[in-house]
């Protein structure tokens, strides 16, 4: 499988993590797939693994007793930068899982301005579509290719008139030669550039906001997919490269061999099957009301998010949605708050609580250096387009480590995300000056670091707005 987007402190290579389809993951390798991401967080990894491994043997339970065994939902305790998002996403790229991150604070309860929690699912279920879509395209991507390469030879090297096939009994032959030769020329990427006219459909209508049972909801009406076609597919045409339109072919002819109905009844099938939805901020709607002001719907919130968290059924633009197998994971960093600050009955929906450690000058060099595409190797690939060589020596990621920790220690702790900023601070002069440089071999030492980064650490107040 693909492990997706970012680890703790580096972007995502792209690269394949785990051959082995999930059902065959046990919880050890999904810790050891974790890993080449994520620096420690032991125990909230040994949390995701075993219910990732659960909703494993739920399935091959009798449906009798499969539809009574519930998620064992995770709430996850810890400063932010510590790796709680990346580790849901991590592991929802590992299962193949449709997954979502939301803000809790960005919801209000049924009666107030803003998203209601219903929300959450609705996207989660958008987001699986396009996920199940993407899917079928792959697979009938070959097909595709072989219609879109016959319609750009027809456009380049239209087949001959009746009349002419009269006139001349060897022109058919004649033609398919040619129509052989435009062939090898477009597999070969010689006629790339080449100017044609391809018919295009024309998206008529836009989208609209509409009032739905739980308030305003964003929900996209095609009108001419609601009337019935009565408008007709209207088509417009364009004038492009040969490489552009045989894009736009690929695309409309993996519209026509896809089965979108199926598609989306599978799409629904892997949202309450196997849905992740990651709520953040959680701490941020903890706490009982305690009279009128900004935070009045924070217990709302929590209330609105049980019937979601208990199993209920939510009203989709693709079908209902059952949230009764939906893996919902929730942190936050519980600075001012405490999870018993919750509803008791919100509390109870979360029986596993796993909380991080902050991160120091160890996990600091370890994140640096150890991750798949961890934050030193992104920027000497960087470079390395400009031709630069860049070396990092030991004692410099160790004093760069250090300084990242005593600037959380000193103003805000944002965990690995200070590594961010202090590698762009750092690496400012050779990014700007790269492209005229001579020197092509660059190596960042721990006196380099020093010159660059210690007036500023040292100096607090500027260190805030700098780092």
């Amino acid at each position: 499988m693909k492990a997706g987007r970012l680890p703790v402190a580096a972007a995502d290579s792209g690269g394949t993590d785990v051959a082995e389809p999930p059902a065959e993951l046990t919880p050890r390798q999904v810790v050891e797939a974790l890993d080449r991401y994520i620096v420690g967080q032991e125990k909230a990894k040994r949390a995701v693994a075993i219910a990732l491994r659960n909703r494993v043997r739920r399935l091959k339970l009798p449906p009798e007793m499969a539809e009574e065994v519930a998620p064992k939902n995770i709430i996850m305790i810890g400063p932010t930068g510590v790796g709680k998002t990346e580790i849901a996403r991590r592991l929802a790229r590992l299962a193949n899982s449709p997954f979502i991150k939301v803000e809790a604070s960005k919801y209000t309860e049924v009666g107030y301005v803003g998203r209601d929690v219903e929300s959450m699912v609705r996207d989660l279920a958008d987001i699986a579509v396009e996920m199940v879509k993407t899917e079928r395209a792959r697979e009938v991507g070959q097909v595709a290719r072989a219609h879109v390469e016959e319609a750009l030879l027809d456009i380049l090297l239209p087949p001959p008139g009746p009349s002419r096939d009269l006139a001349e009994p060897d022109a058919h032959e004649q033609c398919q030669r040619t129509r052989e030769k435009f062939r090898q020329q477009l597999r070969d990427g010689l006629l790339e550039d080449h100017p044609v006219e391809i018919e295009v459909k024309q998206d008529s209508f836009p989208a609209f906001r509409i009032f739905g049972a739980g308030g305003l909801e964003e929900m996209d009406i095609n009108l001419r997919e609601s009337l019935g076609g009565l408008f007709g597919g209207r088509k417009k045409s364009r004038r492009v490269a040969v490489g552009e339109a045989r894009e736009i072919l690929q695309r409309e002819e993996e519209e026509k061999l896809i089965d979108v109905d199926a598609a989306k009844r599978e799409a629904l099938e892997r949202v309450e099957q196997s849905g992740i939805v990651f709520i953040d901020e959680i701490d941020k709607v903890a706490g009982r009301e305690r009279g009128s002001g900004p935070d009045v719907s924070r217990e709302g919130v929590q209330r609105d998010l049980l019937p979601l968290v208990e199993g209920t059924r939510v009203s989709t633009k693709h079908g209902m949605v059952r949230t009764d197998h939906i893996l919902f994971i929730a942190s936050g960093a519980f600075h001012v708050s405490k999870p018993s600050d919750l509803i008791p009955e919100l509390q109870g929906r979360f029986p596993i609580r796993v909380e991080l450690s902050s991160l120091g000058v160890p996990e600091f060099v370890r994140i640096l250096t150890e991750p798949k595409n961890a934050l030193i190797k992104q920027y000497r690939a960087l470079l390395l387009t400009e031709g630069i060589e860049l070396q990092f020596k030991e004692d410099a990621i160790r004093t760069i480590a250090e300084l990242a920790a005593q600037v959380n220690q000193q103003s805000e702790n944002i965990g690995a995300r200070r590594l961010h900023t202090i590698m762009e601070k750092l690496l400012d002069t050779v990014s700007f000056d790269a492209p005229e440089m001579k020197e092509r071999k660059v190596t960042i030492d721990a006196d380099y670091v020093r010159r660059m980064l210690a007036d500023i650490v040292k100096d607090q107040d500027l260190s805030r707005y700098i780092l």
